[in-house]
């Protein structure tokens, strides 16, 4: 932490006091403590959020805004005007601003210790080790190289021995948290590479504050190197002792703290104040507060619900507000314009060099001797590259103990900077995966031998759409024999700049599944529901997850369903329903992952309508009785729904209700209007529609297709009943849906051709009739399901690119869950 001035200082003023009486006092708020910490926390924060945003495009992580940020702040850019940084940033206000800075980065490190499993640290293969290993010692051992020339140039007179180690470390870091956003946004995690490039990282996170721990221990004003000595060996037995001592106190709250009930307030503020009191030891021994912290979370359990909640209660203050405020004091001390002359900059482009190459070329080499592919192998050396956040904790503590004086503090900034900024578009240039796949025959619900299995990708983003979901899959599994109704249940979650966001990818790539649906003492009641389906032997139910940013998240879901060999795509509809009734928008985001779905889709996909089929629980298959409407116009897409209805009619507890609405003669669903080629993504998708009028390929397939319908319900006279109804208007047409408007469920193509029933609608995506289906206008029972059937003449921008003989992984359960 930064040393404040002596008060006898000539640069330091009277203390601040902390409160104004106003500016009708007469009394400048800037004047006093707490107003201007507040100024500085808004204007930090509006200000780097707005630099995240211009770099979202370029698919950088936030912590490249907030360092830009920092130094943009700082006397290297705005802060070059004195008025600005006497006003905002004034010296005597620092010392409050560094304290507020560094309490934050303490809590935050302990966040980085809550993500850090050691278990899996233990689990490392030979391989990842090997990679860890290379990409620790190559840079360190450049990176001495590099301090000689520094300390012969610009450093001259600094302490060799912690100079030296303060350099290695700096270069040979690897930001753990920084790349695994990466990773996920680039969506590599579940990849070889992503595997290895995790485990590395995780084992150079530990050796690099190991290491660092060495440098602050050498570091110290004292010369001798018996107090060096003192200092490591009392940071060992602190270790030590928090193994031995605090960790069973953090296991028995652990195990108290269980699944579906409120961790004590009690356990989250004896484990905060716990961090503090660790944070003073470590800096009373002289290895810095932050490494208190950091073993405080490293040994907290991380199965069960207390590291999550203690994760939820701290991380949004503390990456939202705090820690923005540490890479503004870090900026504050960055002076870019430090580096002048050929010199310096000949040592800034030495670094950067020395950095790379040692990074890349050690961790490149050792992959290759690992029998890495060699695209794979150069793309973890510059994901290995990757800084951030750490560097920069490195380079500050370096700086407090003047180990770097400002030019060599600047010229590390901007390499962690330059290798950080980078990493993405290099590794996007050099290895980005093609996602492969088999064909399969089966991508559509409607097919010529209907006890071919039914695979379905049901998506959903929260509980609220679990019963349903699950009540839909009951009535789908029909009276077909055991093993013919496949569903992958994916839990659709925002990948975000939280620390819990990284938790949660940890644990689905470690498993497989949502974080959620580890078993606890048998008390999460998600995967109880879905296990429900095992002892009715006919469906089988794999839960997966989906990570990623909502603006790609269909790449996930349409490549999932690809490798799954789906043949419909299940997506909840990005409104719920109130208690009211009335329809509440999830957000634009949530309407987007739908529409790109459309777009990109490898099989049908639907479009479900929740108001509550069944009930807010489970409905046991005994207690099955639904009635439900498929509304027939014609089309593929209504093709699609009817072919639906027949399967849901199997089920001896549904009542399948079949309209076929019929046009005047001479007359079509149009009714005079002009209708327009609906799509997702015109540039994408190519619907044919030739000025209302039918097809003829589609009139010929919709007649086959009724009558087959036909002499199915001659056989099941019980289960499905079927009316024709002659329409004249649009009007007509809501009335006959209003007649059913008490059922349960209803079927509807997503592109029948037929007039708009609402003159304006929101959700447009839905279809001419589905969207009037998803109004409030129609019902708040009846819940619906809009269905796209796959058309392959209209797939001309694939996700997945199909390769007859690429070898795919195993896609069937071997058992039900």
């Amino acid at each position: 932490m930064a040393t404040p001035t002596p008060p006898n200082s000539s640069t330091c003023s009277t203390p601040m006091k902390a409160v104004s009486n106003g500016a009708f006092q007469h009394e400048n708020p800037l004047d006093f403590a707490l107003p201007l910490l507040i100024l500085q926390i808004c204007l930090v924060v509006a200000f780097t959020r707005f630099l995240a945003l211009i770099c979202r495009p370029l698919k950088q992580p936030r912590v490249i805004a907030e360092i830009i940020g920092g130094i943009l702040l700082g006397p290297s850019a705005i802060g070059r005007n004195e008025k600005f940084l006497k006003t905002v940033f004034p010296n005597k206000s620092l010392t409050v601003l560094e304290t507020l800075a560094n309490v934050g980065l303490l809590f935050f490190l302990f966040l980085v210790g809550l993500e850090l499993d050691l278990s899996s640290i233990r689990k490392t293969g030979a391989k990842a080790l090997c990679i860890a290993l290379a990409g620790i010692t190559f840079p360190f051992v450049l990176g001495i190289g590099t301090s000689f020339a520094l300390k012969a140039t610009i450093s001259k007179g600094t302490n060799p021995t912690p100079f030296l180690l303060f350099m290695g470390v700096a270069l040979s870091i690897t930001a753990f948290p920084v790349l695994a956003r990466i990773l996920a946004e680039l969506k590599l995690l579940t990849t070889d590479v992503g595997r290895i490039a995790m485990s590395a990282a995780a084992v150079n996170d530990v050796a690099a504050w190991i290491l660092l721990a060495l440098a602050i221990a050498l570091s110290g004003s004292e010369t001798s190197p018996l107090i060096s000595l003192w200092v490591l060996l009392c940071g060992a037995g602190f270790v030590l002792f928090a193994i031995f001592a605090i960790k069973p106190i953090l296991n028995i709250m652990a195990k108290h703290s269980l699944e579906g009930e409120p961790v004590k307030e009690t356990y989250i503020c004896f484990t905060l104040t716990l961090v503090l009191a660790c944070s003073f030891v470590t800096d009373a021994i002289g290895i810095h507060a932050l490494f208190g912290a950091f073993v405080v979370g490293v040994i907290v359990p991380k199965d069960g619900p207390f590291a999550e909640v203690l994760t939820e209660k701290i991380e949004d203050i503390v990456t939202g507000l705090f820690l923005p405020l540490y890479f503004v004091s870090s900026g504050l001390k960055t002076d870019v314009a430090s580096i002048r002359g050929a010199l310096s900059w000949g040592l800034l482009a030495l670094v950067i060099f020395t950095a790379c190459f040692g990074k890349v070329i050690g961790t490149f080499s050792v992959s290759l001797l690992c029998k890495v592919p060699f695209r794979e192998a150069l793309a973890l050396g510059f994901l290995m590259n990757t800084k951030g956040l750490v560097e920069l904790i490195v380079l500050n503590i370096g700086k407090d103990r003047k180990v770097l004086n400002d030019q060599a503090f600047a010229i590390c900034v901007l390499m962690a900077l330059f290798t950080t900024f980078i990493t993405t578009p290099i590794v996007m240039a050099v290895y980005k995966p093609a996602r492969r796949g088999v064909p399969y025959e089966h991508k559509m619900i409607q097919r010529k031998d209907p006890d071919t299995e039914l695979r379905v990708l049901a998506c959903f983003h929260s509980n609220r759409n679990i019963p349903t979901l699950i009540n839909l899959i009951e009535s789908s599994r029909g009276t077909r024999r055991r093993g013919k109704l496949c569903i992958y249940a994916m839990h659709l979650m925002e990948l975000s700049e939280r620390p819990s966001a990284i938790t949660m990818v940890h644990k689905a790539r470690n498993n497989g599944l949502p974080f959620w649906n580890k078993i606890h003492d048998g008390k999460d009641n998600l995967v109880i529901a879905f296990q429900a389906f095992g002892p009715l032997s006919s469906v089988n139910v794999r839960p997966m997850t989906a990570i990623s940013s909502l603006s790609n998240i269909h790449e996930d879901i349409c490549a999932s369903a690809h490798q799954k060999r789906a043949a419909m795509i299940l997506l909840p509809f990005h409104k719920h329903q109130r208690i009211d009734g009335t329809m509440e928008s999830l957000g634009h985001s949530f309407r987007m992952v739908n529409k790109n779905v459309l777009s990109h889709a490898p099989c049908s996909v639907g479009i479900l309508v929740d108001r509550g089929l069944g009930g807010e629980r489970q409905v046991p298959a005994s207690d099955v009785s639904y009635n439900v409407v498929a509304a027939f116009f014609g089309g593929r897409d209504d093709r699609e729904a009817l072919a639906y209805g027949m399967r849901l009619a199997e089920h001896p507890g549904i009542l399948l209700t079949v309209i076929k609405f019929i046009a005047p003669p001479g007359q079509t669903f149009a009714f005079g209007a002009n209708l327009v080629g609906l799509t997702a993504n015109k540039d994408k998708k190519v619907i044919s529609v030739a000025d209302g009028t039918t097809i003829e390929e589609d009139k010929r397939e919709d007649d086959q297709f009724w009558s087959e319908f036909l002499s199915v319900c001659s056989s099941s006279e019980e289960s499905i009943v079927y009316e024709e109804r002659l329409v004249e208007n649009k009007d007509d047409v809501k009335n006959v849906l209003m007649e059913k408007n008490r059922s349960n469920l209803v079927l509807v193509g997503r592109i029948p051709q037929v007039a708009p029933l609402v003159n304006t609608s929101d959700c447009s995506e839905l279809g001419p009739v589905g969207s009037y289906l998803a109004s409030s206008d129609f019902s708040t029972s009846a819940s619906v399901v809009v269905f796209q059937q796959y058309n392959p003449k209209s797939d001309i921008h694939p996700l997945v690119l199909e390769v007859s003989d690429y070898s795919n992984m195993p896609d069937t359960p071997n058992h039900p869950l």
